[in-house]
């Protein structure tokens, strides 16, 4: 199935009625505007990601890097960490552009296990998309379950 003219990933098929309220093109187009924000020093890979909370707000972040590399940051956590500070816990969708600094994005970026298992804890993976772009025009659309099955969650503390 397509949507907007993009393929969808199979899982996000499931439930393509979600996509019409999900501001892909403002999501995807912050997301670019925070990968120039990126401090990527010793990668030179900029990564950008725009969060949108239940509540239609939109969190961006860029990836920090640190000389010791361990206290880095990828742009989805930073993101979430934003949102989550201000007191939000519940999230439609996420944005991501990232590739070498200072050229066009010919690729696209995923998240990383660190990133994927962050914004578990805060989604139902079922329902969060995870939207992969080079541009407001070519973009992949996943739901975060695709992403990372079998997953562990709160709930499974629960069990």
């Amino acid at each position: 199935m397509k949507f907007n003219g993009r393929k969808l990933s199979v899982e996000a098929e499931k439930n393509w009625e979600r996509l019409e309220e999900i501001p892909i093109k403002e999501l995807i187009g912050s997301a670019l505007r925070a990968r120039e924000k990126a401090y990527a020093p010793y990668s030179g890979y900029a990564v950008g990601a725009a969060l949108l909370t239940n509540e239609l707000r939109i969190y961006t972040g860029c990836n920090i890097e640190n000389a010791a590399y361990g206290p880095s940051i990828c742009a989805e956590r930073t993101a979430i960490s934003k949102a989550v500070s201000e007191g939000w816990r519940r999230f439609k969708a996420i944005a991501i552009a990232g590739g070498p600094k200072g050229e066009t994005i010919s690729g696209y970026a995923y998240p990383c296990g660190v990133c994927r298992q962050v914004m578990r804890e805060f989604t139902d993976p079922e329902q969060f998309l995870v939207i992969v772009a080079k541009n407001e025009t070519d973009y992949r659309i996943y739901d975060l379950k695709e992403l990372l099955p079998d997953s562990f969650g709160p709930e499974s503390l629960n069990e």
